[in-house]
């Protein structure tokens, strides 16, 4: 841990033996914990940080990661998004926190952002173990019927490239323009102009490990990847958070998805808000401390 700094990193093996870099915020336990996953091809340096630190301040241990192949975190292809083979890892990064000696074991919850949200649920869909899930701005949808075929085309002529012995492709999740192949998160619209400045952002302050770019083959991942199919099967009680103004992830697609959801569920809406500032700014200390009476609620057998 570095002078004045509220956490120290650690190094958590998966059950393959992929190394995930986090950073571990503790207090005097046992204590509740928080593990917190991020959006998509984001590290743990980006906007995260100031949220783990108003938790940590309100008594929870806190570990905030980067997933496999991303930032500080082994794995390759580098970048390459998996969902599914990130929610299996979470379930590994919750057996680490379980061991902890300052974490309440039967006290952990999820927390995700974004993409984030939809691994987290994902894994709690199967993974049983978890106290409680808070998805913020979850992100449900990813390959636009209209982009199907020639994305889909790009795929194939990129594995058959890489059969010969060629190295995988990558590109830039989000073009200046705000486009991308699939048409996923906004693409050419504000949304995905939203993303792009975002992610540019990011590489101009240099943030650790950050890569603007994502492997092709993560297209593929993605447009096997049902999230919404999983929701059913959790739980654990889910907070929700949704950003009024979010032009991302569809706000009425935010909402009817989670309608899915059969354990008991909490909807907050989050009032002028969009996908990419709803945990920053003024208004954010006041989520956290909302998120809190949530958690607190479930801990203490009140639901939701």
């Amino acid at each position: 841990m570095s002078p004045g700094s509220p956490h120290r990193v650690v190094e958590i093996k998966t059950l393959d033996g992929t190394d995930i870099s986090g950073w571990l915020y503790e207090v005097p336990g046992p204590a509740p914990a928080i593990i917190m996953s991020h959006g998509f091809n984001c590290v743990k340096e980006m906007a995260l940080p100031e949220v783990a630190e108003l938790f940590h301040k309100l008594g929870y241990n806190v570990l905030l990661y980067d997933a496999r192949r991303v930032g500080k975190s082994g794995g390759q292809p580098r970048n390459l998004i998996e969902p599914l083979l990130f929610a299996e890892d979470l379930s590994d990064v919750y057996t680490y926190v379980t061991r902890l000696s300052s974490v309440d074991s039967n006290s952990i919850i999820l927390w995700g952002l974004s993409f984030g949200s939809v691994v987290s649920a994902c894994c709690a869909a199967v993974d049983h173990r978890c106290k409680a899930i808070i998805m913020v701005c979850p992100l449900f949808s990813y390959v636009q019927p209209e982009r199907e075929e020639q994305a889909f085309a790009q795929l194939i002529k990129d594995r058959i490239s890489q059969l010969r012995g060629n190295e995988p492709y990558s590109l830039q999740p989000f073009t200046p323009d705000g486009n991308n192949p699939i048409g996923m998160a906004g693409a050419k619209g504000p949304g995905g102009l939203e993303a792009y400045n975002f992610m540019q952002l990011a590489a101009e302050k240099g943030a650790e490990g950050f890569r603007d770019r994502i492997a092709l083959q993560t297209y593929q991942k993605l447009a096997m990847f049902r999230p919404k199919e999983y929701l059913e099967m959790i739980r654990a009680p889910v907070m929700t958070v949704i950003p009024e103004l979010d032009d991302i992830s569809s706000p009425q697609e935010q909402a009817e998805s989670v309608e899915r959801i059969k354990a008991p569920s909490k909807v907050y809406w989050a009032k002028g808000k969009g996908h990419l500032n709803v945990v920053t700014g003024e208004e954010m200390p006041q989520l956290v401390e909302d998120m809190d009476k949530f958690i607190k609620d479930v801990l203490n057998g009140e639901g939701p």
